[in-house]
């Protein structure tokens, strides 16, 4: 069966446009024009991921975002962020409420359409089965949860892929363009600080285990659990 792609923006044109070239590449498209009409979609459909535009009616894109992740049925549907502002501050603030990437207008239909084909194809190609633990921290894939102390934690779904991949790997250290290789499926012109800003609501999220994702200067993150000692 066909990946469904919700695609919310205002204009009209951008979304037959999106919509078009994402049917061509073997996508199912569901498309809203306002933040409140985007919300009852993804509460109904359940998509496979949301393309939200950054500036809508009702609704901003930044509050649809939100809500998304607050929503236990919909914060695991990663977010690919549109917005025709290229600032920092734009970038960090869709970060910041849970989206998974960001595509700055104008943009090339090809480059949206590998961006979203590299997250949805990272989402499934994990072990099913894996379960890690280093207590009091428990990663499930096959439930995709993340506990502390037996509290479940809501993660994103690219703040999940990071972790995980940091904590199958205990001691060893990550380089930041090898984690937006690994975790985001390509690399290109996504820049490392974007790694930065995930892994510092990464730490806050997991509380008093965030201090075991360690920044080693001048290269990445490494994961090392408490008591952990790497082998020689």
């Amino acid at each position: 069966m066909a990946q469904t792609v919700l695609v919310v923006d205002d204009e009209k044109d951008i979304v037959e446009l999106i919509r078009y070239n994402l049917s061509q590449a073997g996508y199912r498209v569901v498309t809203a024009g306002d933040g409140q009409q985007a919300l009852d979609l993804a509460r109904r459909d359940r998509p496979d991921l949301v393309v939200l535009d950054l500036m809508l009616p009702v609704m901003s894109g930044v509050e649809v975002a939100r809500i998304l992740r607050q929503d236990e049925k919909t914060r695991a549907i990663p977010i690919v962020m549109l917005t025709a502002r290229g600032s920092e501050t734009d970038r960090i603030v869709g970060f910041e409420v849970g989206a998974d990437d960001y595509v700055v207008k104008p943009f090339s239909p090809r480059e949206l359409v590998l961006r979203v084909h590299a997250i949805l194809r990272r989402d499934g190609r994990e072990d099913a089965v894996e379960r890690i633990v280093f207590e009091p921290l428990v990663i499930d894939l096959a439930a995709h949860t993340v506990t502390v102390r037996g509290h479940e934690v809501g993660l994103t779904s690219t703040e999940f892929k990071l972790l995980h991949r940091l904590a199958r790997r205990p001691g060893r250290a990550f380089g930041r363009d090898q984690l937006l290789s690994d975790v985001w499926g390509y690399s290109g012109d996504l820049e490392t600080r974007t790694v930065d800003t995930h892994m510092k609501r990464l730490r806050a999220k997991l509380g008093v285990v965030g201090s075991w994702i360690e920044t080693v200067r001048g290269l990445g993150y490494r994961f090392r659990p408490e008591g952990f000692e790497a082998s020689e």
